[in-house]
């Protein structure tokens, strides 16, 4: 077989893989969608079956149309939770590319053991696994006054500070001092040159660590469960308050509301996803 044919037979078997795979990956958020319009007892009984809008001989209508996300609606206060979970998402976000970023600048810029150290600690923080630190993290809250949706985005910015300087200090590190000292030549001072001059060239890194931890404190549930608990439910966990005692469980408006709950992130993600490879690879490449 000669070279075309055989790199053109490798990349049709690559596609199918992938068309495979992403129907795999797809398949349970399909199934989620489908069930959440079906009766509960029939998402029971049938949960792969799609919904059926008319009696057949032998087979009832299984078609609920919107009860499910009304019921679910009203059981969970979701609308209340929505607005923690954007408050809280949107400002441990903004909060962590400012910090980070200029902590990553400062590292980047100077030149010593102390600094160094800095920088491994950061590093460090990303291989310390949750778990370790939870209960200290939590009591260490409560005795701060954190246990509120403003002292959390506080702690969201402390557990998203490694990544988010490791991706920053990685693309800092390629760009040429020369355009800052340009920029103070001209009358801008330091922090003036971050702002005007750094920051806009960080764009690309800057909107991936953005993307990156939103869908993580977006779908964090044990957080929030840990530090502010049920006075100020966010979505993850007034859709886990679905689950009555002894196993009980409404399936269709929790169906519903697992839909709700992963919309705004879904589309949130593929409008923005191609910045993701673009940024890693930024700061992969300039490090």
């Amino acid at each position: 077989m000669n070279h075309p044919a055989k790199r053109k037979l490798t990349g049709l078997l690559i596609f199918v893989i992938l068309i495979l795979l992403a129907i795999l990956f797809l398949l349970p958020i399909l199934i989620v969608l489908m069930n959440s319009f079906k009766g509960q007892f029939f998402i029971s009984s049938a949960p792969f079956a799609f919904p059926t809008f008319s009696e057949a001989p032998g087979q009832p209508m299984t078609f609920a149309g919107l009860a499910n996300y009304l019921n679910g609606l009203q059981k969970t206060g979701f609308l209340s939770a929505f607005g923690y979970s954007l408050f809280i998402t949107l400002a441990s976000v903004g909060l962590i590319l400012l910090c980070c970023s200029m902590a990553a600048w400062y590292l980047t810029r100077v030149r010593n053991a102390a600094v160094s150290a800095i920088y491994y600690l950061f590093v460090f923080s990303m291989i310390v696994p949750f778990q370790m630190v939870m209960f200290t993290m939590s009591k260490i809250a409560n005795l701060l006054r954190l246990d509120n949706p403003v002292g959390i985005v506080l702690i969201y910015l402390g557990f998203g500070a490694g990544l988010s300087v490791f991706l920053f200090c990685g693309f800092l590190r390629g760009l040429p001092l020369e355009i800052e000292e340009a920029a103070m030549i001209d009358g801008c001072s330091p922090i003036q040159a971050f702002f005007l001059v750094v920051f806009p060239i960080l764009r690309p890194t800057a909107i991936t660590v953005a993307i990156l931890n939103t869908m993580w404190i977006w779908n964090d549930y044990l957080l929030p469960y840990l530090v502010i608990g049920n006075k100020y439910k966010t979505i993850p966990i007034a859709v886990q308050y679905l689950q009555g005692g002894y196993g009980s469980r409404d399936m269709g408006a929790l169906m519903a509301m697992l839909v709700l709950a992963i919309l705004p992130i879904v589309v949130f993600y593929l409008t923005s996803q191609k910045y993701i490879i673009k940024g890693v690879a930024a700061g992969a490449v300039k490090g």
